[in-house]
């Protein structure tokens, strides 16, 4: 049993999602990016892509809220590869405060995802995660996620490039 509330994001809580998104890849990627990279992303920029994202629900988004807080958030839809059928979902984002990991945010928000693509008549999701984000990868895996070697990819991460490969499952 989750001791979080997950809801769909309200437009008041774009500042902490990008509170939390800051957060998290502060921490997942400490080591992975040169810290001045995680130093410089735009919180500006990133406010308004999310209040965007919640206005408009492309993606859709949801928060994990404990005590009021938002202490997480998970974006979602159907699937940006090309040539993907429309019954398939993608996670686009899914974002944890580094003190709530590992006690069940993560999960919560991947369940509300998993139930709003279901009802979206996505019959499979997949996720895009850096090779180099242990953490991650092995919360995907533990969720049901296959990993697909086949799509290995590099993406510009500032200066940089980050090795990632997608993952998929069923929804249900």
């Amino acid at each position: 049993m989750s001791f979080y509330e997950v809801r769909p994001a309200e437009k008041r809580d774009a500042q902490a999602i990008v509170d939390v998104h800051a957060a998290a890849t502060q921490a997942a990627y400490a080591g992975i990016v040169p810290q001045e990279l995680l130093n410089a992303q735009p919180v500006a920029k990133r406010l308004q892509q999310w209040r965007e994202a919640i206005e408009f629900g492309d993606p859709q988004v949801y928060v994990a809220r404990l005590e009021g807080k938002v202490v997480g958030f998970v974006a979602f839809d159907r699937s940006r590869d090309k040539g993907t059928k429309p019954t398939v979902g993608e996670v686009w984002a899914i974002h944890v405060l580094p003190e709530h990991w590992g006690k069940g945010a993560g999960l919560a928000l991947w369940d509300a995802a998993r139930e709003g693509l279901g009802d979206e008549g996505c019959t499979s999701v997949t996720v895009w995660v850096p090779l180099r984000n242990e953490r991650a990868l092995r919360f995907f895996d533990l969720a049901g996620f296959k990993r697909e070697l086949n799509t290995a990819r590099t993406t510009p991460f500032g200066d940089i490039r980050i090795e990632e490969m997608r993952l998929k499952r069923a929804v249900d």
